[in-house]
């Protein structure tokens, strides 16, 4: 193996929610992958360790799928990044939805105002901005700035955990199945 694990595995990630094959810096979002990536997710409040637990196992399913030897220490010591959180959710939201998890990627992106930053367009000091926002829960109470924001809400969203939050903006937007 010539490339860096690491690097293997970034553009597996990235293959997960984008077509690699795509050149165009007014198309493409590598930047923002990368400082998503460079980011570890810190959780909180309980419950939200699972979804830095399930962006840990997408490390699993990257070395069996590249036919690796497992490296307990890179798989389970290493925080989980913000990408690999957001990669991870979309797909349990996908489970929960029948909604292709690349489509819950780029609608979680797009209400965490990221989606704008192609190659073309990179401020990175905006992006960590954002993304600290996310992190510390220092967006409105009704989830604006984060990852869900509601219409109609019962209690203020930066005290609950992301999987409820999901649920409430499920429910705000009557997309159960």
């Amino acid at each position: 193996m010539s490339e860096p694990l690491e690097n293997l595995y970034f553009n597996w990630l990235c293959a997960k929610v984008t077509d690699l094959r795509t050149t165009s810096p007014g198309l493409t979002h590598w930047e923002l992958f990368r400082t998503l990536h460079r980011t570890e997710f810190v959780w909180l409040l309980s419950g939200d360790d699972n979804r830095a637990e399930d962006g840990k196992e997408l490390r699993r399913e990257f070395i069996i799928a590249a036919d690796l030897p497992d490296d307990p220490e890179w798989r389970l010591e290493i925080g989980c990044s913000v990408l690999e959180m957001l990669i991870a959710f979309s797909r349990r939201a996908s489970y929960m939805t029948d909604v292709p998890a690349v489509e819950w990627f780029w609608e979680f992106l797009d209400n965490l105002g990221l989606k704008e930053f192609t190659d073309n367009n990179v401020n990175r000091d905006k992006i960590i901005e954002i993304v600290e926002h996310f992190i510390w829960r220092t967006y409105d109470e009704n989830g604006n700035g984060g990852l869900f924001p509601i219409l109609t809400y019962l209690e203020d969203q930066r005290t609950v955990e992301i999987w409820y939050q999901f649920c409430a903006y499920l429910m705000d937007r009557d997309r159960l199945p």
